[in-house]
């Protein structure tokens, strides 16, 4: 039966190289690095405008290439190897090889603390003193979300993007968590009157808080992840997590054995949405017939994020409905998801996806075999950028989008679980990129 089943992955394979050659595939690659340019598009809103749901040629056969694939491809598809291999992999987007270390949790009350130095010598509270990049007088604050490092997520990703500017470039960073009770403008404010450079915000929910600063402090540079603030000295930076999900919706329809697969998100907005969307567009991509239960965990951002109960709740639901694969897009409450994997079978039997971060690489040795992949959303990359950009004077307010053909979105790879799919997962990445295939952002597109 496997046999069968990796002979069938091998003609999915080869009919995808030739829909890709049929249209025209690109053959460029991105490299390692993400976008460095600022695009200065008027946008108005805190979320980019939608794509269209349609792969080029209609969704009716014809030219779609998901049609082209499953009928080439025949009535099955090929699993993943069910066994960990000795060594993880790695990401297959090219980016930035950071990952966060050991970090402990934050206090419900919000935290500052200094960026751990690069390791070279220094003395505290110099920063940037031990790197080689320049960047010495150069002054960095980055403002996480709620639950800040060790969310194993959204945050953990700007962290590490954080840690690794202070040792390539020598800057000296600092970060502050908003506590629960909301203390954003006070935190914010603080970290302008420090004399840092650029302040760099992590999460749409900072929007307002940006948008006033940056009006009343025209001298200092900012940065927001995940939302628009039109303002010179502002760079957005925004992500297609749409196409990034797609490929880890296609690994779980590829994967499931049920033909029932699962997406909850820690809210309800559209941002989240996005998420789903893409899930959904790659799972169906691959197998029109799957299953897909999806909840969301509340329509509070500021709660919906930060509550692993719920999260393993849902998540237990979802595996007792016979999913056998769920994504989680929850920041922290994704913790309590992977409990519920634990705990719903063997290593094998059921798979959870994680979210921004490299899950697998976040977690003890016990969970990391019901790993599959992870959507990787590289925040890393978008903070490392924008903090070189501000150490060599390129810094530019606008746009920067980060998406696939950038490497700012992709998956994960370590485990091994995703080997035997990986060069489909491939194909219908190139044909993201060239276009061939467009993702839908929202669900009902």
């Amino acid at each position: 039966m496997i046999k069968r089943k990796r002979a069938l992955v091998i003609a999915m394979t080869a009919a995808l190289g030739v829909t890709a050659a049929a249209c025209g595939d690109d053959d460029e690659e991105s490299g390692d690095t993400a976008a460095t340019t600022a695009e200065t598009t008027g946008a108005t809103t805190a979320e980019p405008e939608a794509t269209t749901a349609e792969t080029t040629g209609g969704t009716d056969g014809g030219d779609d290439p998901c049609a082209a694939i499953r009928d080439s491809a025949g009535e099955g598809f090929a699993r993943p190897q069910t066994t960990p291999t000795t060594e993880a992999g790695s990401d297959t987007t090219g980016g930035s090889d950071t990952t966060t270390g050991d970090t402990a949790d934050t206090t419900e009350g919000g935290s500052d603390s200094t960026t751990p130095d690069s390791g070279t010598s220094g003395s505290g509270g110099s920063g940037g003193s031990g790197g080689s990049g320049g960047g010495g007088d150069v002054s960095v604050a980055v403002l996480f979300d709620i639950t800040g490092r060790g969310d194993k997520s959204f945050n953990d990703a700007a962290a590490a993007g954080l840690d690794a500017a202070v040792e390539e470039f020598g800057v000296e960073g600092t970060e502050s968590t908003p506590s629960a009770e909301g203390d954003r403008a006070e935190r914010l404010n603080a970290a302008v009157d420090d004399g840092n450079d650029l302040v760099i915000a992590v999460g749409f929910l900072w929007t307002d808080t940006v948008t006033a600063a940056a009006e009343a402090n025209p001298d200092t540079n900012f940065a927001i992840v995940d939302s628009v603030v039109e303002a010179d000295n502002t760079a957005s930076l925004l992500f297609a997590e749409e196409q990034g999900s797609f490929l880890v919706g296609a690994a779980a329809a590829l994967t499931s054995e049920t033909d029932t697969i699962g997406f909850i998100g820690g809210a309800s907005i559209d941002l989240i949405k996005k998420f789903e969307a893409g899930y959904r567009a790659g799972a169906e991509c691959v197998n029109p017939e799957i299953e897909i239960l999806a909840e969301y965990i509340s329509e509070d951002p500021s709660v919906g994020f930060n509550d692993s109960v719920r999260g393993k709740e849902l998540g237990a639901a979802m595996y007792e409905a016979d999913a056998d694969v769920v994504y989680a897009a929850a920041g922290a409450s994704g913790t309590g998801v992977l409990e519920a994997t634990s705990e719903a079978g063997e290593p094998g039997e059921v798979w959870n996806i994680g979210v921004d971060s490299d899950l697998y690489e976040q977690v003890e040795p016990d969970l990391q075999e019901y790993v599959l992949t992870s959507m990787l959303k590289r925040v890393d990359v978008a903070v490392k950028t924008t903090i070189g950009q501000q150490v060599d004077g390129s810094f530019a307010g606008g746009i920067t989008p980060f998406d696939l053909a950038v490497d700012g979105v992709g998956y994960s790879t370590s485990g091994g679980f995703v080997d035997d799919i990986a060069p489909t997962l491939e194909e219908l990445k190139e044909l993201i990129i060239d276009g061939t295939i467009v993702v839908p952002s929202t669900v009902d597109e």
